[in-house]
């Protein structure tokens, strides 16, 4: 595990669509694991124009998302379907049949787990996999004491989880569907290159737990310093409460593999 320190959540955002749109350069048929949620959001918002801006070919690109809600079709404007719709698919050239997402209105979930998980053995494997960081420390849904051999399969999602995710139900976390499909955690640490991106003060002390303490099923994230290419990208408010900052500032100054981004970090 790497963790780098950016300025602000924008530097952060910025680095990681970059380092995006550089894999996809580097590799045209990149197969891209997407996650959801707000800060996922100035990451696409980024890619987009960077795509527009360099004009990016994602005709060749493979997409697996993490996760969708049991329960929500793809058409409903609540659905991670749509939100990968609204800030990513639409605006770029990937062909439909590319993108992927778990069918959360699947008749038979545990088939349509293993689906999903022979679909991405199929692309070859995960090239490149997005994360987020939930309020418990959980990567994908796979809440407390997930195994961290676990595979794409159903979850009851805990309740702090419904109410960090309210936003898109009107505020009320009850509304939030009480269970999701979403990838296991032993799915996520074969991705060949992992990047987690985690801003704000609110994400400070779950971080300095996901990435500085004891490996533990409690907090899935944590499985994560296992990973031999796993960059953690944090924005100063997020790193707060992280012992080894001095550090993780040298290996951004200092590292060859960085050296191509410290513009950016700058600017």
């Amino acid at each position: 595990m790497e963790i780098l320190i950016l300025p602000t959540a924008g530097h952060a955002e910025r680095l990681a669509a970059r380092i995006v749109a550089d894999r996809l350069t580097a590799k045209p048929e990149l197969v891209l694991g997407c996650a959801t949620g707000r800060t996922m959001e100035g990451i696409y918002g980024e890619l987009v124009r960077i795509s527009r801006a360099e004009g990016l070919d994602y005709a060749r690109v493979r997409t697996f998302n993490l996760d969708e809600y049991v329960g929500l079709a793809a058409s409903d404007e609540r659905s991670y379907h749509h939100y990968m719709q609204e800030m990513l698919f639409s605006h770029v050239n990937l062909r439909p049949e590319h993108t992927h997402l778990p069918n959360g209105m699947a008749a038979d979930l545990p088939a349509e787990a293993a689906r999903y998980e022979a679909a991405i053995a199929a692309a070859g494997g995960i090239d490149l996999q997005l994360l987020g960081l939930g309020n418990s420390g959980h990567i994908g849904f796979n809440e407390p004491l997930s195994s961290l051999m676990s595979r794409t399969r159903e979850k009851a999602l805990a309740p702090q989880t419904r109410k960090q995710n309210a936003g898109m139900f009107g505020g009320d976390p009850d509304a939030v569907p009480p269970r999701a499909l979403t990838m296991g955690v032993g799915t996520i640490l074969e991705a060949r290159e992992v990047l987690m991106i985690a801003t704000g003060a609110h994400k400070a002390e779950i971080l300095a737990t996901a990435t500085e303490g004891p490996i533990t099923a409690m907090v899935s994230a944590t499985a994560l310093q296992l990973h031999p290419r796993c960059h953690v990208l944090v924005d100063e408010a997020a790193a707060a409460r992280l012992a080894g900052h001095e550090y993780y500032r040298w290996t951004l100054e200092n590292e060859p593999d960085w050296a191509p981004y410290r513009e950016l970090v700058r600017a």
